[in-house]
Formats: structure tokens, C-alpha cells, sequence
């Protein structure tokens, strides 16, 4: 243990996107981080479909993109989806027209067992500490704060370490996150669940969208289809919980099966296909409850980040990059405190105020993007249109709790005020995905929408600070009082002549 009484400066519970972001950024200051990981990788997780701004903002400042780019994932230009009252296939591409395309403009595919090895590996590099097959069970607390963990060890003893700070990056399945205080709750709008399975040999969209993700609505929930490489797809039914009774009774491959045959273009790209029935990828499996927020993301010494914090629905690819960006939130008010230059209050403040606005957007889009598709026979979707009264009742619930106290935003009314206030943007958004378009094929122009232009805003500006190392219009802060980032994109700082507000001295916290 060092002098000061601490063994290290942060400590990262998890090895995934958001933990190995959150530890590389930190260590890269200087700083000493220790990051524990239950399992050994590569280890099975989900398949993953990432937007740009994970790629080509996060993962550069983390100094990983070229190996990334050398890892042969497929790329994806945007997303192809069957939804609407369109019955023809549209794509939504992140570059709009040719002369936008650049590599800025594409994400990859990714087997996750690959690429949280190359970020993992990435931390190590960068001076992390990383142990696997270590268990973390509890913190260890000073008063109100946390100073540390209790964990178990690659041998089963049990150990404590302390530290200044404690992230925890440990998922959805997280043993720690309740330490936070408050509770989670899975909004009745998002409440899904989701049977997947991979298969080997199935059809591709057209080029230039081989590597798109599909998804495909269908009258019992919608489809997705993700290539992770020249053979292999990752295909999952989103479903309401009901079908939970459906699984039970009867074997998961068959009921996929069944789901399949439902949705005819699904069942069209997996003609020739076989399901994969070995290895990691060899099992049925049904993930449920996927969406859901936490009344609180961080106390004193302890942040929540990624799904230990919070979930959306993945019809919009945005796992990945909630994790990884709530890891930069993390990470720049942590290297802020160890530097000494702002309280712990203030940079907890605006992690947690800026997480929920990304997720808040997020939310909206998607609810619009849910009521967008009319099914007026499925009990799918008529259970996703926001007029109906109870839906109405849950979308006014999860929206006050999105922008509750604890992100000290915006004050949030009933649910018939918040339908009128965004039914702009939702008629705006329907107009772009089912208008005409000048030829048979053209991309739909979603950056036209506000609700899309709003959810891709951060992580472009991201984008830019990683690939220019400077601000470009990040230079006023979101709410009253708050911070902006640093040039580097490692810090926050109050803007120019906001230095008065600073209110005393600052401290790194214990």
C-alpha cells in the first residue's frame, strides 16, 4: 500500500467496452488502475453491432482504432430495416451521400469474444492492471464513500484492495450495483426480451450494405440479423415477455424456428443457413428485461457506467456506445479529481447529467421509432403506440425518471404534454422513413430528422475532439453551472469565465 494510504487510484469492475475504456483513459493520465475481471477472456458475449462514434471517437482516443481496423470485422455503412408501413426494405446509411463517405462515416460488426479482447489487452498496454478470474463480491466504504473492493481471487481467497475510486463496469449482471443506492426499473414500454441463436451461411444485403445490420418488423416484434463475418450471423427475435410462456413449453430452437418462419425476409436469408450447435455460439439463448435505469449513477468514490447503470433497447445499436461513452464521462471526472483541479461533486454532477441526456435521446428515438410501425392485429405493436393510455402512463414514468433529480435536468411533466411536446419530431421522423424517394434503393436521409440528429450529436462531437485533439463547438456548457471538456478530451473544465463558480478548493476525493 502506498503512503497515502490507498493501493490504487481507481479500481475497474469489469473487463468489457465500458471497463477497459474507463481504466485506458485513467492509466493514460498516470494513474494507477487496477481492473478486476471475473471470467478469463475471450470470453462469450453477445454479439455486438457499434455506431461510428465508438470507432472512430472513443476507441482513437484510447489509441486502439488501428488494430481495430486490422481485425477484419466487417464493416457497416448503416442499417437496413423493414419497418414502417413501407413493406420495401429501406437503408440508412451514416454517410448520406458519396461526397460525406469517409471512414468517420462506418462502424464495424464485431464478435464481442474479439474485440473486448483487443480493448483488454489495449488497458494492459496502457498500464492497467489486469487480473482475471477475480470476483468482486462488495466495496469497502469509509462513512458514505467508497475506498475499495472485497473480492475473490484467481486462487478463492478473499481479498481487499483500496482505492480513491471505484467504477463499476460489471454489466447487467452487475453484484455491486445496488452499493450505488436506489434501485433499477424496466420501463413497461421496453419491456422485451430477446431468443437468439447464430447461424452459419446466410445471405447477405446487397453490396454496398453486405455488412449492415438488418432489422425486420414482424407481427410478433421484430427480427435483427448481424453479420459477424463472411459466414457468420447473429439473429434474434425481440419479443414482448409473454412469450416467455412460449419458450418454456417448448424447446428454444424450435420456437425460433417457429419465429422464422413468421417473418418471411428472415426466413429468406437463412434458407441455406445451419444454426451453429458447438462452441460458444452453439446455444439458443434468451436474454429478458434488457431495458431498464438506475435511480442513481454514482455516490461519493463510486461511478456506475455502462449496463451496470442502464440499458435501451438495441434496435438502434446504441449498447456499445452508452458503455463506452459513459466510460469517457467516468473517466474525464475521475482524471479530474486525481489532478486536482475541480470537486468531486461538481464532475459527478456531470457525468451523471450528461449520461442520462445521451440516454434520454436515445429513449426518445426509439419511442418514436416503436410507434412509427403500425400493426393494428399485433399485440406487439399495439402495445407500442404511445396514445394508448397505459403506454401513455409508462412512457410519463421512465421519462420523469430519465430526467429526474439526480440528473438535474429539465423538469418533466405528464405523459399527454410530453407525447404533444415530441409529436413534431415523431411525425418529422415517420415523414423522412416513409416519403418518397427519387429512385428505387436511394438511402433514407435520417440525418434530416432532428430526434436522429440530436442522438448522434455527442458522439460526433467525440468523433471530431479524437480525430482534430481539440474542441470544435463543445465550448458551452449543456445546463447552467456545467463543465465542458478539455482539449484533449481527458478532463473537464469550466468554460471561460465560469472560474469564479468553482466555489473553493478542489479535491480528489478521501
Amino acid at each position: 500500500m502506498n503512503n497515502d494510504g490507498y493501493d490504487y487510484d481507481l479500481i475497474v469492475v469489469g473487463g468489457g467496452p465500458a471497463g477497459s475504456t474507463a481504466a485506458t483513459l485513467v492509466a493514460m493520465q498516470g494513474h494507477r488502475v487496477l481492473l478486476l475481471e471475473k471470467e478469463t477472456f475471450p470470453r462469450y458475449q453477445i454479439g455486438e453491432s457499434l455506431l461510428p462514434s465508438t470507432i472512430h471517437g472513443i476507441c482513437r482516443l484510447t489509441g486502439v482504432t488501428d488494430e481495430l481496423a486490422r481485425a477484419g470485422f466487417p464493416v457497416k455503412r448503416g442499417g437496413t430495416f423493414r419497418w414502417g408501413r413501407n413493406p420495401e426494405p429501406w437503408t440508412f446509411a451514416f454517410a448520406i451521400s458519396p461526397k460525406f463517405a469517409s471512414e468517420g462515416a462506418t462502424a464495424y460488426q464485431v464478435e464481442r469474444m474479439k474485440f473486448d479482447q483487443i480493448l483488454l489487452d489495449n488497458a494492459r498496454r496502457k498500464g492497467v492492471t489486469v487480473r482475471e478470474r477475480c470476483a468482486v463480491v462488495d466495496v469497502l466504504e469509509e462513512g458514505d464513500r467508497v475506498c475499495g473492493v472485497r473480492f475473490d481471487d484467481e486462487d478463492g481467497t478473499r481479498r481487499e484492495v483500496r482505492s480513491r475510486y471505484v467504477v463499476d463496469a460489471s454489466g447487467h449482471r452487475s453484484r455491486i450495483h445496488q452499493r450505488i443506492g436506489g434501485d433499477r426499473h424496466y420501463p413497461e414500454f421496453f419491456r422485451n426480451l430477446a431468443l437468439f441463436g447464430y447461424f452459419e451461411g446466410g445471405k447477405r444485403l446487397p453490396e454496398p450494405n453486405s455488412g449492415n445490420i438488418l432489422a425486420v418488423a414482424f407481427p410478433s416484434g421484430w427480427f435483427w440479423y448481424i453479420p459477424l463475418s463472411d459466414t457468420l450471423t447473429s439473429v434474434g427475435a425481440v419479443l414482448r415477455p409473454q412469450a416467455l410462456d412460449r419458450i418454456r413449453e417448448g424447446d428454444r430452437e424450435a420456437v425460433l424456428r417457429q419465429l422464422i418462419a413468421e417473418c418471411p425476409m428472415i426466413a429468406d436469408y437463412l434458407a441455406d443457413a445451419t444454426r451453429v450447435e458447438s462452441g460458444p455460439y452453439g446455444e439458443v439463448r434468451v436474454r429478458k428485461d434488457y431495458s431498464y435505469i438506475h435511480d442513481t449513477f454514482s455516490r461519493p468514490g463510486m461511478l456506475l457506467v455502462g449496463d451496470a447503470a442502464c440499458f435501451i433497447d438495441p434496435v438502434f445499436s446504441s449498447g456499445v456506445h452508452l458503455a463506452t461513452f459513459s466510460a469517457l464521462l467516468a473517466a474525464r471526472s475521475i482524471n479530474s479529481c486525481l489532478a486536482g483541479e475541480l470537486d468531486e461533486e461538481s464532475v459527478f454532477e456531470e457525468f451523471e447529467a450528461r449520461y442520462r441526456r445521451e440516454y434520454s435521446l436515445f429513449h426518445d428515438f426509439l419511442v418514436a421509432f416503436y410507434d412509427m410501425h403500425q400493426d393494428e392485429e399485433s399485440y406487439f405493436w399495439t402495445a407500442k403506440q404511445i396514445t394508448d393510455d397505459n403506454v401513455a402512463g409508462a412512457v410519463e414514468a421512465f421519462v420523469q425518471l430519465v430526467g429526474g433529480a439526480g440528473s438535474q435536468e429539465r423538469a418533466l411533466v405528464d405523459a399527454e404534454s410530453y407525447v404533444q411536446r415530441r409529436e413534431p419530431a415523431f411525425r418529422q421522423l415517420a415523414e423522412v422513413v416513409q416519403g418518397p424517394v427519387s429512385e428505387a434503393g436511394e438511402d433514407r436521409n435520417l440525418l434530416g430528422a432532428s430526434m436522429l440528429r440530436e442522438v448522434l450529436k455527442e458522439g460526433v462531437r467525440v468523433q471530431t475532439q479524437a480525430a482534430l485533439g481539440g474542441n470544435v463547438d463543445d465550448l458551452h456548457p449543456l445546463r447552467p453551472g456545467g463543465l465542458i471538456p478539455s482539449a484533449d478530451g481527458m478532463r473537464w473544465r469550466r468554460p471561460a469565465g465560469d472560474e469564479a463558480a468553482a466555489g473553493g478548493s478542489a479535491h480528489a476525493g478521501g
